[in-house]
């Protein structure tokens, strides 16, 4: 392994590249943000490179395009961190399923990549560790140079992709954090709409979660359940309780994930644990894998579904706040698993309930979801089944999940949109 601190392996790494090189750099639970401060303390590091990457929002919070005054990037999210360069014209949204990410950096020019790992084994390799999603795509193309932040804190999960030392043009050690993530409290709303969706799963099935507030109310509701199996993009520490209470199958590779994104509880945990099976894009939201897994619940949620079934779930107020991610994935895949259902999870009202997430007609011109995809969407008020009804059927099942005070504003307004059709 190398001497050269971080910053002394950045500045030889970037000699090495061409001139304006295209980097990418990975996200996740491995953002390696001790790399940004380098980039921080040499700013001419950064002239001219852009940045590649899929980097979530409120995690990965590093505006990589903010490195030199001309510097960009390239990402299939947005977020408030990245509003300043986007809107400047410093960052480019490519708005791409995560499939299509994929496949994305498979095929565009790249010319380096760092990549954060686990220390070698004694076989000499090193781990993706808890963040394996896209950087295999990488590392799978012989001719681009990577980067390896070899990190000491960086589990080594049972079950993960390794490469050899020889793969990395250069590497360098830290011992950094790696990136958390805290529950939050839960509203008796979402509890509520985790009750419902509990009574959709049965013992054996196997689920997929959206990250955040859903996932950790669901599984709250989940303790009494058996040999359940989980395939999801991220999974975070709600799933700990759920594994110590038995509710997970106690086979290997029972759960099925590409990134770790939690606290340092969860970090140890995947440490040890054969249940846990790490796997790149391809695997963990690929059709073909998707379609074959029976009774698959894919339960994500959105930030407002119309009258139609069509939901969006990247834009407030006018304003992108996200992108696709897995979402469109996993709907596929589920609707074609056997027995497989799609589930979208949203309360039926803003915090304030002052305003309906259950509306006549998208206000975003952008439709994450298309109706074509439409299965089963439920609220804190009931659940909608959408799946092989007519758009009437339709706007009388979501209408008598929105909040009662809007009804006879959803009836109204699907009757004038009926009369126009």
């Amino acid at each position: 392994m190398s001497d050269l601190t971080p910053l002394q392996a950045l500045t030889t790494f970037r000699n090495m590249l061409s001139p304006g090189p295209r980097l990418y750099v990975a996200g996740g639970s491995g953002e390696p943000r001790i790399i940004a401060d380098a980039f921080r303390t040499k700013p001419d590091l950064a002239r001219h490179i852009t940045f590649l990457g899929a980097w979530i929002p409120g995690i990965n919070t590093v505006d990589w395009a903010s490195l030199a005054p001309d510097a960009s990037m390239e990402t299939i999210f947005m977020s408030d961190a990245f509003r300043t360069s986007f809107d400047a014209g410093k960052a480019a949204l490519l708005p791409l399923s995560y499939t299509r990410a994929w496949s994305w950096l498979q095929q565009t020019p790249i010319d380096g990549a760092i990549i954060m790992v686990s220390p070698p084994d004694a076989d000499g390799q090193l781990s993706l560790g808890v963040s394996v999603d896209f950087s295999e795509a990488i590392l799978n193309r012989p001719d681009i140079p990577v980067f390896g932040l070899i990190n000491h804190n960086m589990p080594r999960p049972v079950d993960a992709p390794s490469f050899p030392l020889s793969r990395f043009a250069i590497t360098a050690e830290t011992a950094t954090p790696l990136i958390e993530l805290q529950t939050a409290a839960l509203s008796p709303a979402l509890r509520d709409i985790a009750v419902h969706i509990a009574g959709q799963i049965s013992n054996g099935d196997t689920l997929q979660f959206g990250l955040g507030n859903v996932q950790q109310a669901v599984l709250a509701q989940l303790y009494s359940h058996r040999k359940l199996r989980i395939h999801s993009g991220m999974v975070s520490d709600p799933l700990l309780n759920l594994l110590d209470a038995g509710s997970i199958s106690a086979d290997r590779g029972s759960v099925v994930t590409g990134v770790a994104l939690g606290s340092q509880q969860l970090y140890h945990r995947v440490s040890s644990d054969d249940r846990f099976q790490f796997r790149s894009v391809p695997y963990t939201h690929g059709f073909r894998t998707l379609s074959a897994l029976p009774n698959l619940r894919a339960i994500n949620s959105a930030v407002e579904i119309d009258l139609f079934g069509q939901a969006n779930a990247e834009f407030i107020n006018g304003q992108q706040i996200s992108g696709t991610g897995g979402l469109s994935d996993f709907m596929r895949g589920a609707a074609h698993a056997p027995a497989g259902r799609s589930i979208i999870a949203l309360s039926a009202t803003t915090q304030k309930g002052e305003v309906s997430r259950i509306i006549p007609r998208l206000n975003t011109n952008i439709a994450t979801i298309s109706r074509a995809d439409a299965d089963t969407v439920i609220t804190e008020f009931g659940i909608a089944n959408l799946k092989y009804k007519s758009i009437d059927e339709r706007a009388t099942a979501l209408i008598n999940i929105a909040a009662p005070e809007f009804h006879n504003h959803l009836s109204d307004e699907w009757d004038a949109i009926r009369g126009t059709m």
